[in-house]
């Protein structure tokens, strides 16, 4: 084990922190109206008295941003938590299925899959990373019987106050930053690396999404609002759940 040196974290967070913001945009750029219309319920719009193409368009696109926000930084914050456990205990990606971390401490093999909060799973997907996790054991008990192999659910923030899982431990937030690191506080010492150039980097989102909005919001408006500007509620409902595609758009 090595002493983790916080200026190799700020610098990898520097050189890679673009990466997550370059993401936020291009999601953006592809995303059509077609889509984000289609994965919301309309019927709630007009329960909750939306009478605008704005208010609509907005709704849509900041759930679209939220889910997709929380996907990828997660797997960016996962890239960051394998190049730490490297540098302390020459950790590696793992290329066993399902397994995204592996290495080695005080004579025990760990294999860790690591998701960005603890409320990441249902029942099914819980129970197929347990499968994943068994997979993995028996892979690397092939060449070596004896080896004790100890499996974790790694979340990047949040707590669990009962770790023991049985078939797994589940380490969240402080747990799993100072499991992988051996820094009891390094779940506080990579927030501030983590705002580098942060706001220079939201400008140019801030930019696409109000373009994406200005975009969609017309579109909208052209094909779901009457002349009178009024919103064509069974139009609107056709196109997101008629048996039929809409003719209005595909």
């Amino acid at each position: 084990m090595k002493k983790l040196i916080l200026k190799d974290v700020s610098r990898y967070v520097e050189q890679n922190i673009g990466i997550f913001h370059q993401k936020r945009i291009q999601s953006l750029d592809g995303l059509k109206l077609s889509q984000v219309l289609k994965r919301k319920n309309p019927y709630l719009f007009k329960a909750k008295y939306v009478l605008t193409a704005e208010q609509i368009v907005k709704s849509l696109v900041d759930a679209h941003i939220s889910s997709n926000e929380e996907t990828v930084f997660g797997d960016w914050l996962e890239g960051l938590a394998v190049f730490i456990n490297e540098k302390v205990y020459s950790g590696r990606k793992s290329g066993i299925t399902g397994i995204d971390l592996e290495f080695d401490s005080d004579g025990v093999r760990n294999i860790v899959t690591i998701k960005s909060g603890p409320n990441w799973g249902n029942s099914s997907q819980i129970a197929k990373m347990v499968a994943d996790f068994k997979t993995a054991k028996k892979t690397l008990r092939t060449s070596n019987s004896r080896l004790n192999v100890v499996a974790v659910n790694g979340c990047c923030y949040g707590r669990d106050n009962k770790p023991d899982k049985g078939d797994y431990f589940k380490y969240c937030g402080q747990r799993f930053w100072e499991y992988i690191s051996g820094d009891s506080e390094l779940f506080t010492e990579i927030v501030e690396p983590l705002g580098f150039q942060a706001k220079e980097k939201n400008d140019g989102f801030v930019q696409s999404y109000s373009q994406m909005i200005n975009k969609f919001t017309k579109e909208f408006a052209n094909l779901f609002c009457n002349d009178s500007g009024a919103i064509e509620w069974d139009e609107l409902v056709r196109f997101n759940s008629a048996v039929a595609d809409s003719k209005k758009m595909k």
